[in-house]
């Protein structure tokens, strides 16, 4: 009774800042109450706190397997979301520019639908930290990593209730898109035969950027000629949006643009600087696979 009258008192709250919810994903799951994702947010940041401790003093987990199969399920998953938003979108005519919430009929429940799983993705990704704990890589368990995380799953859970459609399928779309390199680019950087094979990952960091900038762009449109989407839910997503492009560029910059001590470029190879492109960041922020450089 206690946990209920909480949760009736954190959702009226909720309720009470962003105003009515849409009533179409009412009754699906996850979505009724703000408390299970509040709750395994915090399982999740516990768990690596927690597992951090854990494994101190046992020898890391190799978890190829594992990784593998991981890796082939999230890339299926994001082609499966890429796939239906596309044709989601052509089937309800979305304008490109900007699209309103309710004009598209049935093809907007379709979107919506869709989106769900987008957000349901959020919490399944939490293993790429998972992973990192397991494997003793704490080094690539950094705040750009835990932050972007933590935060696309409550995002979303806000999107799903309030946005599930219209100008919200585009940054979803992007993603899927580069999730379908990147998760596939990860499972086979576990199998050490591919890897000598995996020239293109330099290119996945620019796409990254790009889709950052792009979304921005396209949010914005939206804000300079309005369709009846929400203003203020296209200033929030504009201004999150910016911070992980700081974020990235902040990576980038240290990754690309630094310019290396003679020491450093007496001691590596321009060969294995080529090869080990990325910095440790964005495979933080990203997935949870660290470069190793006697693999490669």
């Amino acid at each position: 009774e206690t946990l209920k009258a909480f949760d009736q008192e954190v959702n009226a709250f909720v309720d009470y800042m962003f105003g009515p919810r849409d009533t179409r994903v009412r009754g699906w799951f996850l979505l009724d109450s703000y408390l299970p994702t509040f709750f395994l947010t915090g399982a999740y940041l516990l768990c690596i706190w927690l597992g951090n401790k854990f494994m101190k003093n046992r020898p890391p987990f190799s978890l190829r397997p594992h990784l593998i199969v991981y890796n082939l399920g999230i890339t299926l998953l994001s082609f499966y979301m890429l796939i239906e938003l596309i044709l989601a979108t052509w089937e309800g005519g979305y304008n490109l520019q900007c699209q309103n919430l309710h004009s598209a009929g049935e093809a907007d429940i379709r979107v919506a639908k869709v989106l769900w799983w987008y957000y349901f993705s959020k919490v399944i990704e939490f293993m790429d930290t998972i992973f990192f704990v397991l494997r003793k890589k704490s080094s690539q368990i950094t705040f750009l990593h835990v932050y972007h995380h933590a935060t696309m799953f409550n995002i979303w859970w806000c999107v799903l209730n309030w946005i599930p459609c219209g100008q919200s399928f585009f940054g979803p779309t992007l993603n899927s898109f580069i999730h379908v390199l990147m998760y596939s680019y990860y499972g086979l950087s576990v199998i050490p035969s591919m890897r000598k094979y995996l020239w293109w990952k330099k290119y996945l960091t620019q796409a990254q950027l790009i889709q950052f900038l792009l979304t921005i762009v396209h949010t914005l449109s939206a804000a300079v000629k309005p369709c009846g989407f929400p203003f203020g839910c296209l200033m929030f997503q504009s201004s999150y949006m910016a911070t992980l492009v700081i974020l990235f560029i902040n990576f980038y910059i240290k990754t690309y643009r630094k310019t290396p001590s003679r020491t450093a470029v007496k001691e590596t190879p321009v060969t294995t600087e080529i090869k080990n492109g990325f910095h440790k960041d964005y495979f933080s922020a990203a997935n949870g696979l660290q470069n190793n450089k006697k693999a490669q």
